[in-house]
């Protein structure tokens, strides 16, 4: 990834937007935090947050007129929270404040003609920054007459004007303001700045100054045009901020107006979703002000704006602990280490490509491409670790292997109008739903339906490995021409979105689709309960199969609701991006917290999202189970086939179709099959954990029968074994039963090569 691209990945992001109070606020005071902070009955805390941003925070806090309110978000739910009552609150009952440290001398002078708000801030910002600053006005406590006094006594005011002088700043009373003084400055220092209230452009006899610098035709002056005469005090002293500014940037020669566009109040980005939100009023302020329990009350109302919208709903997301801004340096820093520890791999073959973060993102973000970018530039690079996709991309070759293929055309036809394309998913759950399946199709359509059995190539794609991905399509396009480019039939919603990269020129429709077309010829079984209808995530932007499916089930007289996230919005079952490959716990975090989401039993058109709900206990139907009913009375309960199981029934079905079907003989079996095994529950546990398949056993005994190179345990009698097939060490510890079985009681398997062992 280029830095530039980087940058662009991190402007989506707008979590790091400010809330609506910072960029309404002259002085963009973090309201969110202070409220945060008062709620927390950390008062001091919250006096800190004000003083980071308000010049002489003593006087600001009690004269601040809270431009901010009418923005809050709060004001549409219930009302804007009271933020001038709070600064009171927060200015009367702090007991600490926090040291101002001006930064050291930068040996440069300015003079600031006038005390009054503007003045005096521009004083404050100026001296806090390093320079030396005269200040000139007709006496010390101008500006304190002309300020709302409800809160303030002139014994605060005089504290802060003494804050002011410890900063450094040298005050010059009884100063005349005559069109002299601006002259004189500019010869004696480096830079003015007129107080717009003590000196107007009329009175410096110069043009209006810019509204975005306050530069003025007199090179080193900054001005401004006289306020309005109830002018707020908080933009009084958001003027002497701006110039103070200016001046600071005039000293160093940079740009005066480059990057100023948030200077003045803005519209901020981020976004708060508060549909959710109960009204809630504001806390009436008494005559005296809040006290303890009713600031914190009233801070609690705060909103805390903050977007999270992806990350609140994707347990993926949640389990990273950050947001996608944060995510794309990450994944920048992981794409730039030369050696060492990439630490963001995790994250990025965790993510489900489900997309459902670009959907509820206000700005679009997408979490996929970004991961599948980033995973195309590991493999690129050669260092994707192989053990994050390396089963599904043998189970892709298993399934596309002699043993379960098939490619032909119906029985009795010699061309094929349509074709089938089951996957190699549905098969591997239940193969007489595509045995059913295949006889509806070919009784009901014309033309003839050949039958496409294999991988859509999924694995290849999501894996990132381009030029895999490209040979499968090729081996996909040269199957579907060799059938005549028949409209495909596709049970899947991943392998129609996959078909479609694949093989762009073919015509795809939906198993789905057509079973809603043809429903009066089907004669479902209803399950008894109201099942909860669950949308594959790669089904979220087909609008037709997510309608159609509503039809068939509607019309099949079918009652079913809907969880809160749903077809447009719908949540991955753990499966997509191949993250229970990549990262098992999380995968069965993310499958738990979507059986969480449905009512009752829940039912789906995609046999993994069936498989990992019914892992996590949940019941669930596929709508096939009530088409083609099987002689299983509660299809809800059937347990999802373990991986072993997964790759017999695909090898089983391939049979049974070439017998039944076009009476054909199947190959013959290897000969490892034939070993009979059984196994302990604890070999069976880590099998399924460690994805250690029947065949890797067998094929293990198979190899060390030739060999006879066995590790017995004289204790307990045991034999351990170790076979080397491919990139993986399989390991087998078991004893012979009943004469000829092996009962397996340990498997494990591991990378690593034994040096001068056998393979």
């Amino acid at each position: 990834m280029e830095q530039n691209s980087l940058r662009e990945w991190e402007a989506k992001c707008i979590q790091e937007e400010p809330p609506r109070c910072k960029a309404a606020c002259p002085l963009h005071v973090d309201g969110r935090e202070f409220c945060k902070q008062i709620a927390a009955g950390q008062v001091d805390k919250a006096w800190a947050v004000l003083c980071r941003t308000l010049p002489f925070p003593a006087v600001t806090a009690r004269i601040c007129d809270a431009p901010c309110k009418n923005s809050c978000l709060r004001e549409k739910v219930g009302g804007g929270i009271e933020m001038a009552d709070l600064e009171r609150f927060c200015a009367e009952n702090t007991k600490r404040t926090p040291p101002f440290r001006p930064l050291p001398p930068r040996g440069k002078t300015v003079a600031v003609l006038g005390g009054f708000l503007p003045g005096l801030t521009a004083a404050w910002d100026l001296a806090k920054k390093g320079f030396t600053v005269t200040l000139f006005l007709k006496n010390t406590y101008e500006a304190f007459e002309t300020l709302p006094q409800e809160w303030l006594t002139v014994d605060i005011f005089k504290h802060e004007i003494e804050v002011i002088k410890k900063m450094g700043v040298t005050f010059v009373e009884n100063s005349t303001f005559d069109d002299t003084l601006d002259e004189e400055s500019l010869k004696n220092f480096d830079a003015v700045f007129a107080d717009p209230i003590a000196c107007s452009p009329e009175n410096l006899k110069i043009s209006t100054p810019s509204l975005t610098t306050l530069e003025t035709e007199k090179k080193g002056l900054f001005a401004a045009s006289q306020p309005e005469k109830n002018a707020s005090p908080i933009t009084l002293i958001a003027i002497g901020r701006k110039g103070a500014l200016s001046i600071e940037r005039f000293m160093q020669n940079a740009s005066l107006s480059a990057g100023r566009e948030r200077d003045e109040p803005f519209e901020t980005k981020l976004f708060t979703n508060i549909s959710k939100v109960e009204p809630l009023a504001p806390i009436a302020v008494p005559k005296n002000g809040y006290t303890a329990d009713s600031a914190k009350e009233e801070a609690a109302r705060c909103l805390l704006c903050e977007c999270m919208e992806c990350v609140k709903n994707c347990v993926y997301l949640e389990n990273f602990k950050e947001y996608p801004k944060i995510f794309a340096r990450q994944i920048y820093n992981n794409a730039s280490i030369v050696m060492g520890t990439r630490r963001a791999n995790k994250l990025i073959n965790s993510c489900m490509l489900c997309d459902l973060c670009t959907e509820i993102c206000p700005e679009s973000f997408s979490m996929k491409n970004l991961c599948i970018e980033a995973r195309k530039d590991l493999v690129e690079q050669g260092v994707m670790p192989q053990s994050a996709h390396e089963f599904a991309l043998r189970d892709m070759e298993f399934a596309d292997s002699e043993a379960c293929a098939i490619n032909r055309h119906q029985n009795g036809f010699e061309q094929s109008e349509w074709a089938f394309f089951p996957g190699c998913q549905l098969p591997a759950s239940d193969p007489d739903a595509v045995k059913n399946s295949y006889s509806f199709l070919c009784d009901t359509l014309t033309g003839g339906t050949g039958l496409m059995l294999r991988c859509c190539s999924a694995p290849a794609d999501w894996s990132g490995i381009v030029d895999l991905f490209d040979k499968k399509s090729t081996e996909l396009r040269s199957d579907w021409e060799s059938l005549g480019k028949p409209k495909i039939i596709a049970a899947c919603p991943s392998c129609m979105e996959t078909l479609h990269k694949a093989i762009p020129e073919a015509e795809i429709t939906s198993l789905w689709s057509l079973l809603c077309l043809y429903r009066k010829n089907l004669n479902p079984v209803l399950p008894k309960s109201i099942p909860a209808l669950q949308d594959p995530c790669s089904a979220r932007h087909n609008e037709k199969l997510l309608a159609d499916v509503r039809i068939l089930l509607t019309d099949l007289g079918l009652e079913f609701t809907e969880p809160e996230l749903s077809g447009l919005h719908t949540e991955c079952c753990g499966f997509g991006g191949l993250l229970s490959d990549a990262n098992e716990p999380l995968s069965q975090k993310v499958a738990e917290h979507r059986a969480s989401k449905l009512d009752g039993d829940g039912i789906t058109y995609c046999a993994m999202c069936r498989d990992l709900l019914a892992k996590t206990g949940k019941r669930c139907l596929n709508i096939l189970d009530i088409i083609f009913p099987s002689e299983n009375t509660d299809p809800a309960a059937r347990t999802a086939p373990r991986y072993s199981t997964r790759r017999e029934n695909r090898v089983r079905l391939k049979e049974q179709m070439l017998e039944n079907v076009w009476k054909t003989p199947s190959t013959p079996r290897p000969a490892y099959e034939a070993i009979k095994v059984s196994y302990t529950e604890e070999a069976q546990k880590h099998m399924e954990e460690r994805r250690i398949l029947v065949s890797d056993i067998k094929k293990t005994i198979e190899a060390v029968q030739k060999t006879g190179k066995v590790l017995e345990n004289t204790d307990t009698g045991h034999k351990l074994i170790y076979h080397r097939p491919v990139t993986v060490t399989y390991w087998v510890e078991y004893e012979m039963v009943d004469g000829d079985t092996y009962l397996i009681h340990r498997v494990w398997s591991h990378r690593m090569k034994i040096l001068g062992g056998s393979k």
